[in-house]
């Protein structure tokens, strides 16, 4: 490789080029929008930097390139994708890059695991950097988070944890992970692969590369998953279940090896992070870097779950308030809401073309629904033979009315099952704003 084009200057982008340069490739880089931090990137780099808007800023990127990689917001219909692979310059994706650049350090490349699936990659892949952890290893976790994979190249990590989305999975031609799990698959980016089959097909690409000697780890209850582990030419592990190699027994988290940890000693309990810890264990247990099973049980029960997932923020009045504000489709919502007996539920957002009517699936749990964003009145349609709906203007609204149709016992939830960039630049921004809504209104600061 000596040409490369990267496109797309955010936190992977620029990791990548910087990455790129450093191994002596020439690079080219683009950006939609530039702005002055790209500017200076590209002079720090000595690099040509392309705006992508203009007519001509898709072919001047591809001139001379042997490889196009893009940021993972850029979709492959966007025309600079669709470009290149009409001249048959290769896509890849960063964590492609680094895995291919991993392969050839010195001393052998370090051990990976690989985390996706539509709802708790985030979660679970901290759950298994935590474990990992645990076992006396140092782990770094990559992909999908603040630390693309490529950035964490040089650092002095001994086992990668890999949270993969689709969105870097849909342009590897080597990734390839010891251990790997992928924990579920429900609708969700319609708006990045236009049709759940291609979402699908992203996903499974996370076994594409697999041998004999890796490990799948998939849902026992989903059999479109299992029949991709399956179909790879990995070890298949299951969980979830019962009957499933990680499965519930009795009041216990167990594996092939017997009992782990009881089930009351979770990190938490609710469901899904019962299911979630199971795919944790399962897949850490099956890397072959685990030799301790009381330390791994240990840290199933020390784990600190990331921000804004389900996280408690205050009780007031018999009212438990939680922000579950990284619910971004109705999938992900519905795990969070079947946690719950009885709750007031604050959603909505921007759509991502998915269909929101789903959030009533459990119509019983529901004393009230509020509103918001973009898509409140998509929301207020789907809720309204079920209970009291408010359609909320903004989140201290939202948090108010929340609490006007909470009783004792009631919890409030949000879970908006859509994407925040409505209103705000992220779903931490939109889980901050709705702790702090909620603790002003508990101090008696938010009321007319």
């Amino acid at each position: 490789m000596r040409r490369a084009a990267v496109a797309g200057l955010a936190i992977a982008g620029a990791a990548t080029a910087r990455v790129l340069a450093e191994r002596g490739v020439e690079v080219r880089l683009a950006d939609d929008r530039p702005v002055e931090a790209h500017r200076l990137l590209a002079d720090e780099l000595g690099a040509e930097l392309v705006d992508l808007a203009a007519p001509t800023g898709p072919g001047r990127l591809l001139e001379d390139a042997d490889v196009l990689v893009p940021a993972p917001g850029i979709p492959p219909a966007h025309p600079l994708v669709v470009e290149a692979l009409r001249r048959g310059i290769p896509v890849r994706s960063e964590i492609d890059l680094a895995y291919e650049w991993e392969q050839q350090r010195s001393g052998g490349p370090r051990p990976l695991i690989g985390v996706t699936g539509t709802d708790g990659k985030t979660t679970t892949t901290m759950l298994v950097a935590h474990m990992v952890r645990a076992l006396g290893l140092r782990a770094a976790e990559v992909g999908n988070t603040d630390l693309p994979f490529v950035a964490a190249l040089g650092s002095d990590a001994q086992v990668f944890v890999v949270e993969c989305s689709s969105f870097r999975l849909q342009w590897t031609e080597q990734f390839r992970c010891e251990s790997s799990v992928w924990l579920n698959i429900s609708a969700d980016h319609l708006d990045w692969h236009c049709t759940v089959p291609e979402y699908a097909a992203a996903k499974a690409r996370l076994w594409a590369h697999v041998g004999s000697g890796d490990t799948a780890v998939a849902p026992a209850g989903d059999s479109s998953i299992l029949a991709v582990a399956r179909d790879s030419a990995a070890r298949v592990v299951t969980f979830g279940a019962e009957g499933a190699d990680y499965r519930v027994e009795g009041d216990w988290l167990a594996g092939p090896r017997g009992r782990v940890v009881p089930v009351a000693g979770l990190w938490r309990d609710l469901p899904h992070d019962v299911s979630n810890s199971l795919a944790a264990l399962a897949v850490v247990s099956e890397s072959g870097l685990a030799a301790d099973g009381t330390a791994l049980a240990g840290a199933l029960g020390s784990f600190v779950p990331p921000r804004h997932r389900i996280e408690f923020v205050l009780e007031r009045d018999g009212t438990r308030w939680f922000d579950d504000s990284k619910a971004t489709s109705p999938h992900a919502a519905l795990a969070a809401i079947r946690g719950f007996d009885r709750l007031v539920l604050v959603a909505g957002g921007r759509n991502k073309d998915l269909d929101l009517t789903a959030l009533a699936a459990e119509p019983e749990r529901m004393a009230g629904v509020v509103a918001i964003g973009e898509s409140a009145a998509l929301v207020a349609a789907a809720f309204a033979d079920s209970c009291p709906v408010v359609i909320a203007a903004s989140m201290a609204e939202a948090v108010r009315a929340a609490a006007d149709l909470a009783v004792p016992g009631v919890d409030v939830l949000l879970s908006p099952g859509c994407a925040s960039f409505d209103w705000y630049d992220g779903y931490a921004s939109r889980g901050d704003d709705f702790q702090r809504c909620v603790r002003r209104l508990a101090e008696g600061k938010d009321r007319p």
